[in-house]
């Protein structure tokens, strides 16, 4: 994300120079060799400082430590975002980190991205068409969310603005929970004897229903217990909602079950419809 972020400025001819750390230090040299970045800092503080924008593209977990990291370096001029696929955990971090320069701090949220992650499969084109949310506190400075707001638009995405509560609840039902289903559809097949065999017959149906199955561990494991609140209501429903389209197969009620999955399919043609072209990058 973060790496498409820079490549995406640097086509837009909105930067001058792009610093990047990590601490993987052969993230940071592919990222100078593909000219993703201009520039290795030897830590996140000296990455950012005199930085006139700063994004944080690090897990979710590793939030606090870096804004702890970067606190001392930035400016109140500074404007500061983050990637993170969760928010409550994002905005309780900048509370305790940034003192004074939480107005400078506006969270934000594309939803975009692929499987794959790291910068070698960066893309200057993936916020081009995508929705980036942004969910600034109270404190933030209104310039800063006008400032994110343009940054975000002139790289091509539809930006709009909600709470960081409303935001988690939102993506608990559309993201995490299709997420973790995902990997409950893969554990299941894996934990029958003749699972892998199930999968070298399955079709594209299969494929798109489990292609968030082969998302980054790490990134997903912080997402998913970040947000656990919101995402359990939400797996109980899902519960709920299965165990009645259960009870209809056991009962034999033909007429229910199809009413049940017209539902369903109206439903999602209507969102199909009304979100237009679909993204194999859009999660």
């Amino acid at each position: 994300m973060g790496s498409s972020f820079a490549l995406a400025l640097q086509r837009a001819g909105l930067v001058e120079r792009v610093t990047g750390f990590s601490p993987s230090p052969s993230s940071t040299a592919m990222a100078l060799q593909m000219g993703v970045i201009d520039k290795v800092a030897a830590s996140a503080a000296l990455a950012v400082e005199g930085a006139d924008l700063v994004l944080l593209a690090v897990p979710v977990s590793a939030t606090p430590s870096t804004l702890q990291a970067i606190a001392q370096v930035i400016h109140k001029d500074t404007l500061v975002m983050d990637v993170g696929s969760t928010k409550g955990d994002v905005v309780l971090a900048a509370r305790n980190s940034l003192g004074t320069l939480l107005p400078c701090f506006v969270p934000a949220h594309p939803i975009c991205g692929k499987e794959l992650s790291g910068v070698r499969n960066a893309e200057a084109g993936l916020y081009a068409g995508k929705k980036v949310i942004l969910t600034p506190l109270p404190e933030t400075a209104p310039a800063q969310v006008a400032l994110a707001r343009q940054l975000w638009q002139a790289l091509g995405s539809h930006v709009s603005q909600m709470s960081p509560e409303a935001h988690d609840a939102a993506y608990a039902a559309v993201s995490h929970l299709p997420h973790l289903l995902a990997f409950a559809m893969m554990h299941s097949l894996q934990g029958q004897d003749q699972g892998e065999q199930y999968m070298a017959l399955a079709g594209s149906g299969f494929r798109d229903f489990t292609r968030i199955a082969a998302s980054e561990p790490a990134m997903w494991r912080d997402i998913l217990l970040a947000n656990r609140d919101e995402l359990l209501a939400q797996s109980h429903l899902f519960q709920q909602s299965l165990q009645a389209l259960e009870q209809m197969i056991i009962t034999g009620d033909a007429a229910l079950l199809h009413s049940a999955i017209t539902q369903a399919s109206q439903a999602r043609t209507r969102w199909a419809q009304s979100s237009g072209p679909s993204s194999p990058h859009q999660d």
